[in-house]
């Protein structure tokens, strides 16, 4: 019996070692990516970084015809679609989904801090707007409508907000870490691919896009540390996966 107990109790002790470094790693990566955003803000007015957002701007159009975007008109309606994924409209509709299905699941509270992540992100995407008022790009034309300021981009940073929470959420309720490394991967994707048809579309500038990511990722991972806290304090309910095998195993689900 002490030859099978020893294994078991370091095989715990590895676990919560992996729990503990998981936060700060967490807590270190948002805020480089806070310290990222600061960067780009801060360059913002120089030369050197605007004429590097006019060289790529350009070089995603044809030679010589700064109106017409590279590649045929199906890839500039692909362009189009894919920057439909970060819209206000889609983002509220797939978040209002995923609550739905959490309120059916009776975690109204894991529900309620979706809804707070999500929002909180718009809002804080829209102060960042005001406050840097900077102008949309005027060197090409734009192909897709625009209503708002140029920095950050608030596609690009919604989307990274957004699709990584839940990505993350839909990780936590999955056991194997293939699936979660796919969907968090997949989230990944879908929030680059929306920031990169932004410039496509020649709605912003990169460094636009570049903030707009680094801004909503350190978001996503605050309110992920968040969430973490809160399901240890028993605020927030936790997945399926995380009641089988944390802690709490065995215990009635909240």
């Amino acid at each position: 019996m002490p030859a099978v107990r020893r294994p078991a109790r370091t095989l715990l002790r590895a676990a919560a070692r992996r729990r503990e470094a998981a936060p700060l790693l967490a807590l270190l990566l948002a805020s480089c990516l806070v310290l990222g955003f600061v960067e780009i803000a801060d360059e913002l007015g120089e030369d050197e970084v605007h004429a590097v957002d006019e060289a790529i701007l350009l070089a995603l159009r044809e030679p010589g015809d700064p109106a017409d975007p590279l590649g045929p008109e199906w890839v500039e309606e692909v362009g189009r679609d894919l920057t439909a994924l970060g819209s206000m409209g889609v983002l509220a509709l797939v978040s209002l989904a995923v609550v739905g299905y959490l309120l059916i699941d009776r975690k109204r509270r894991a529900a309620l801090f979706v809804l707070l992540a999500v929002g909180g992100g718009a809002a804080l995407s829209l102060l960042l707007k005001r406050g840097f008022d900077r102008p949309r790009p005027d060197l090409v034309p734009h192909e897709a409508e625009v209503f708002t300021a140029s920095f950050p981009s608030s596609h690009a940073m919604l989307a990274a907000v957004a699709y990584l929470t839940l990505g993350a959420l839909l990780a936590r309720v999955h056991g194997g870490r293939a699936a979660k490394a796919y969907l968090l991967l997949l989230a990944a994707l879908v929030a680059f691919l929306v920031g990169a048809s932004r410039v496509y579309l020649g709605v912003h500038w990169p460094t636009d896009v570049l903030a707009g990511w680094a801004g909503g990722a350190a978001w996503a991972l605050l309110c992920w540390l968040a969430a973490m806290a809160l399901q240890r304090r028993g605020k927030v309910e936790e997945g399926e996966a995380d009641e089988a095998t944390g802690p709490g195993a065995g215990q009635p689900p909240m």
